[in-house]
């Protein structure tokens, strides 16, 4: 839920979420701002923290979705979205089954096109949990 300033009004999300999303420019923080308050909607189960300097949700420890700032904007990665056979999310992992998507202001998030992505985050996914253990394979978990 927003306020009339537009940041986000969760008291479930982690706060080192909000604290990462405060530090962005006035435009990116837009977007992280929708970002998480769609993500976290989607997924309200789903443990969310900084994990490697960016926000992530993970679902029993797996990592699914999460956002980070790069040169082109900011990214939305799915962490298994290579096999959601989805045209919105153009750019695959060249070694794993992810899949990204880069925005430049809030209006370019379709929010259908997220909730779907999410929703697909949820049943189809690779075991990243392990794959330290698997030395390197990923194998299909859902």
């Amino acid at each position: 839920m927003r306020n009339k300033d537009h940041t986000v009004r969760n008291s479930f999300m982690e706060k080192t979420i909000l604290t990462y999303n405060n530090q962005q420019t006035t435009d990116d923080k837009a977007i992280c701002d929708q970002l998480a308050e769609i993500i976290q909607g989607a997924l309200p189960t789903a443990e969310s923290m900084v994990w490697h300097a960016h926000p992530v949700w993970f679902l029993d420890g797996n990592p699914i979705v999460g956002y980070s700032k790069q040169k082109p904007g900011i990214r939305l990665m799915f962490w298994s979205g290579a096999d959601f056979e989805e045209n919105g999310l153009p750019v695959l992992g060249k070694k794993f089954k992810d899949a990204s998507v880069y925005y430049t202001s809030a209006e370019e998030i379709n929010t259908k096109d997220l909730k779907r992505w999410l929703r697909k985050a949820k049943s189809i996914q690779w075991d990243y949990k392990n794959i330290v253990k698997r030395k390197g394979k990923l194998v299909r978990l859902k």
